[in-house]
Order: C-alpha cells, then sequence, then structure tokens
C-alpha cells in the first residue's frame, strides 16, 4: 500500500531537481525580487527625482529616468529658505522624547507583567491589550479633554511637547512585545538572582536589560518611525507653527513652496527613518525574531 503513495513524491522530488524545474524556479525567484525592489525602490526613486527636477519638466516628462538639468541646490533651498532645518529639529525634540517614554514604560510594564508577575497583572494585561482595539480616531477628543486639564494636577499641557511624550507611552503593542521577550526568559535566572539578595531594581538593570537588546531595538524602531510620521495628533495638540514637526509643517508648506523645493524638502524628512532602520536593521530582525512578530 506504501508503494503507489511513495511514487508520486518520488516523482515530484525528481522533477524539481530537473534542470528545467530549477530553472523556472530560479525565473519566478528574479522576477519576484525585481517586482518588490520596484515597489520599495521606485517610490523612493521617483521622489528623489522630483526634488532636483524642475516643475515644468516633471510635469512635460513625468516617467523621465532622470531630468536633463538636475537641480541638487534644491536641498539647501528647501533647507534654508523653507526653515526645514528648524522643523527637522523640532521633529527630533518631539522623537527623543516620545522614544524615551515610550521605551521606559513598555521596558517597565512588561517587566512587571512577565517578571514580577503581581497579583492582578491579568487584569492589567488584559485591559491594556483591550486598548488595541480602540480605533485611534476615537480617542482624539478625550486625549485633548486630557490634555488641556490633566486630571488631578490640573495643568496644561497644550502646545508644549510633553502633549506629544506623554501620549506615546501609552502603546500597548509595544509593551507586548516587551511582555513576550521577558517571558521567553529563563525564570531560573531570575529565583537565582532573588536567592542570591539581588533587588528589583538591580533584577531589571544587571541582569533583564542587558538579554534585552534586540526587543529594545524593535521597541526603539517602532517608536522613532510611529512618532516621526505622525500627522493627527501633532497637529491638533500643537498649534504654535514654531513647534510644529516635519509632518505637519510639510501640510502647511504645499500650498506656498515650489513643486521641486516641496519634494526635496519629502526626500530630507524621509531620510532619517530610512537610516536608522539600515544602521541597526541586524539587530531590529533579531529582535523581531525573538518576540516572535513575522511579516
Amino acid at each position: 500500500m506504501s508503494t503507489p503513495s511513495a511514487f508520486p513524491t518520488t516523482f515530484i522530488a525528481s522533477g524539481r531537481q530537473g534542470p528545467a524545474a530549477r530553472a523556472a524556479t530560479r525565473s519566478i525567484q528574479a522576477a519576484t525580487l525585481i517586482l518588490l525592489l520596484a515597489a520599495g525602490i521606485g517610490p523612493l526613486y521617483w521622489m528623489v527625482k522630483g526634488a532636483v527636477s524642475p516643475p515644468a519638466q516633471t510635469v512635460a516628462h513625468p516617467l523621465a529616468v532622470w531630468p536633463g538639468q538636475a537641480r541638487f541646490a534644491n536641498f539647501s533651498t528647501a533647507f534654508h529658505e523653507l526653515g526645514i532645518g528648524h522643523y527637522l529639529l523640532n521633529t527630533l525634540i518631539v522623537v527623543s522624547g516620545s522614544w524615551a517614554v515610550q521605551l521606559f514604560v513598555s521596558v517597565t510594564a512588561g517587566f512587571a507583567l512577565s517578571v514580577l508577575r503581581p497579583r492582578f497583572g491579568k487584569v492589567v494585561y488584559a485591559m491594556i491589550l483591550a486598548t488595541m482595539f480602540v480605533p485611534y480616531t476615537v480617542n482624539l477628543v478625550s486625549l485633548f479633554l486630557t490634555i488641556i486639564d490633566v486630571p488631578i494636577i490640573h495643568v496644561d499641557l497644550a502646545d508644549t511637547y510633553w502633549a506629544l511624550w506623554l501620549p506615546a507611552g501609552a502603546s500597548a503593542f509595544t509593551v507586548l512585545l516587551a511582555k513576550q521577550f521577558f517571558d521567553s526568559l529563563p525564570r531560573e535566572l531570575f529565583d537565582a538572582a532573588h536567592v542570591d539578595g539581588c533587588s528589583t531594581r538591580h533584577l531589571l538593570t544587571k541582569i533583564v536589560l542587558p538579554m534585552s537588546r534586540p526587543v529594545l531595538a524593535v521597541i526603539s524602531l517602532l517608536a522613532v518611525t510611529h512618532s516621526w510620521k505622525e500627522f493627527v495628533w501633532p497637529l491638533v495638540a500643537l498649534t504654535d507653527p514654531n513647534k510644529q514637526p516635519i509632518s505637519v509643517a510639510l501640510s502647511q508648506l504645499s500650498g506656498q513652496a515650489p513643486q521641486d523645493q516641496l519634494i526635496a524638502a519629502m526626500v530630507m524628512a524621509a531620510a532619517p527613518p530610512i537610516v536608522v532602520f539600515a544602521v541597526f536593521q541586524r539587530q531590529i530582525v533579531a529582535g523581531l525574531g525573538f518576540t516572535g512578530v513575522k511579516g
């Protein structure tokens, strides 16, 4: 009874090893890789081309591979005359504070839920996960009412960077990532540390954090990219143009700046997150593998 079932398997395996099958497989892989590269790099290349192309040439020949007269001075003009340098500095301030708050909250919350395991930890964890199912736009009104009159201390945080930094810590997804990673660490290590008299603070700073570099890289990337591209909440919370980040400033400049200079500003706004990922991609991929996040 096993011979008929083994024959198709052997036949298929031998067919896959044939020259024609290998050539077809490699062709499909190459075509897929080319399509993925075109889908990923194509928009970036078009943006760079549009930044150095005269507006008239962009409209007349939108599919041209490269402009006849490239204007690389558009980057300098956009940086100085459009104030992109100032807006990038504002964005750096927003991203730095949001990253610090989100990393602190995610690590401490994940550590408490995974390692310390308080009595009502499962209830708190379920409440944190429940916030992931609430649409972001639903929270805007309540969040705005909170920052203009913070409960208990009654402080108005509108038009301050604290209005962007503090809400960044309320990220259930990064708390989930931190908890999953801490769950994968050996419990025997924590028990041995407690037996040796290690305090909770030293357990976190001396044992857990040095072993958590991969997940810290992933949380940092998520915090930086989300804060860098955030548009709606900074537009609502910061009404002072001198404090607005680059994402809000680009929308304000779209109606008054020349097209080529505006696209040059977009290139400068998109470059930092790409550079961060390119530099730390090894740690990020390793962290995604440890936390079980795929795709």
